[in-house]
């Protein structure tokens, strides 16, 4: 990969579409993590206005020192960018509180996961309409068209998709060429919507590296039965997380009635 031309291309072609749109700048929620540490610096040198939200929810600390350390970086290198912090921890729990009780916790972890996510695409796009910008998204092509490894209408639920056509070792790539700091870079990638410090890996069972390779070998129309021991295995997580989220990756059904029933 041309690094610097691959950089130069997606900060014109942000800079390109929200100037087409009349959009005055962008959001981003900052995580902590690789992924919208890069946006969020490919955003910042389109010399748009750039807000960056931090959205806590019962988050690590380690999570939030990276995000903190992250935008306060950006701010001693660009004009344009700008910080809230919004404390969605009070919202989740009452949200819970106002929730039916169910027998069994544990069975509602998920739900509540992605509830995290939606909460925090509903404030990201608060501030948007606020201020005339747009949601830029963070989402890595192995996250949005390989194992679909984002909530619905939550992370995913945005506007434009910058590095949507970047592999991870992609992402950290252009990353460490911009100078990204490095704890973000040595960091595991997370989602950081449990709460505690588990990887992507631990929920996936697969690490970056192992799935853009099964990717790969997907569009090479392998099977299972191609490989042997890990590789065997990290394929059939990669092929069952790629058949059970299309739905997060084709467009929403919709029921066409035929012209004589109209």
């Amino acid at each position: 990969m041309n690094t610097e031309k691959v950089a130069e291309y997606i900060i014109n072609w942000l800079k390109d579409y929200a100037t087409n749109a009349k959009i005055k700048g962008f959001v981003i929620g900052v995580s902590g993590g690789i992924d919208s540490a890069l946006t969020s610096t490919l955003c910042a040198k389109t010399g748009l206005p750039l807000l960056c939200l931090e959205m806590p929810i019962h988050q690590s600390q380690k999570q939030v020192s990276r995000a903190e350390n992250h935008i306060k970086w950006l701010q001693e290198n660009f004009e344009n960018v700008s910080k809230t912090e919004v404390n969605l921890t009070p919202v989740f729990d009452s949200l819970i509180d106002a929730l039916p009780k169910v027998e069994n916790e544990e069975s509602r972890f998920m739900s509540l996961a992605n509830t995290r996510a939606r909460l925090r695409m509903t404030t990201l796009y608060y501030f948007a309409a606020l201020n005339g910008y747009l949601v830029a998204g963070t989402g890595n092509k192995v996250e949005d068209f390989g194992v679909g490894f984002y909530t619905k209408y939550g992370d995913g639920g945005v506007d434009i998709s910058p590095i949507a056509d970047l592999m991870k070792s992609e992402v950290y790539e252009i990353a460490k060429y911009f100078g990204v700091n490095k704890e973000i870079i040595d960091a595991a990638p997370t989602d950081g919507l449990w709460g505690d410090n588990r990887t992507d890996e631990d929920q996936i069972g697969a690490s970056y590296d192992e799935l853009e390779w099964a990717m790969k070998m997907q569009d090479l129309e392998k099977t299972a039965d191609d490989f042997t021991g890990r590789e065997k295995e990290v394929y059939k997580i990669y092929i069952r997380l790629n058949t059970i989220n299309q739905h997060k990756m084709i467009p929403i059904p919709v029921c066409e009635i035929p012209d004589n029933l109209k």
